[in-house]
């Protein structure tokens, strides 16, 4: 055989085998998990602490690992992300998984060290949702329920109109729920209903400030995650 032949079948050979391999194993969990958190110029220093230590303190709450065991596979896979303007968005806690815990609190802790990245840029919650979209294939895990979960202090003001991105979302299968925080719009819960939110099951809970951000998160994630229960 020529060198030219063998290189040919060589690489022939080598199409063959990788297309037989298999694709890489997704762990599967009852519920993938996105928090967009804001980060835009009304957040400002205290606010922004108030939302990560209400998250924070909403996943070491007892009642949260208990819905995660409550569900089919009794684990769910989370990740935290942080967004201002159309195209600024950046992930800030990776996928990890929760099962008991030990993981929840390595969670809670995560969120808490994780340092503010964005700075102001608008607010786009397209943005938010379009970015949200892309972290769900091709990671470690996959949800039976896929949700994005979108918590914000004002409407959508920079980016494509925030019913298109909320459309495609739910198109490809996914479902957005809200957590406006009315401090600086009040009406913000309606715009929310009517534009952010969607998919089967969708729904919004309001904050009335940030101080009472720590409870709504409580009560949202409760709600989200027990929704998977059998």
């Amino acid at each position: 055989m020529s060198r030219r032949a063998f290189i040919r079948w060589f690489a022939a050979a080598a199409l063959v085998l990788s297309a037989a391999m298999p694709a890489r194993a997704q762990t599967q969990v009852d519920l993938q998990l996105v928090l967009a958190v804001d980060a835009s110029g009304s957040v400002n220093h205290t606010r922004f602490e108030l939302q990560k230590q209400g998250y924070a303190a909403a996943f070491r709450h007892p009642r949260v690992l208990s819905a995660i065991r409550s569900g089919m596979t009794g684990s769910i896979a989370v990740t935290m992300t942080q967004w201002t303007g159309p195209f600024q968005q950046i992930q800030v806690v990776p996928w990890m998984l929760l099962k008991d815990e030990a993981s929840v609190h390595a969670f809670a802790d995560a969120i808490e060290q994780a340092p503010r990245q964005l700075f102001g840029g608008g607010t786009s919650i397209s943005g938010a949702i379009d970015h949200a979209v892309t972290l769900m294939p091709g990671g470690p895990y996959r949800g039976l329920k896929r949700v994005i979960d979108v918590s914000g202090d004002g409407s959508n003001n920079r980016g494509r109109p925030v019913n298109d991105a909320r459309d495609a979302a739910v198109k490809e299968g996914m479902i957005i729920n809200g957590l406006p925080i009315l401090s600086l719009e009040p009406y913000l819960d309606r715009y929310y209903f009517d534009q952010v939110i969607g998919g089967p099951g969708s729904f919004m809970i309001p904050a009335e400030s940030y101080e009472t951000f720590a409870s709504a998160v409580l009560r949202k994630l409760i709600l989200e995650i027990a929704s998977n229960a059998r």
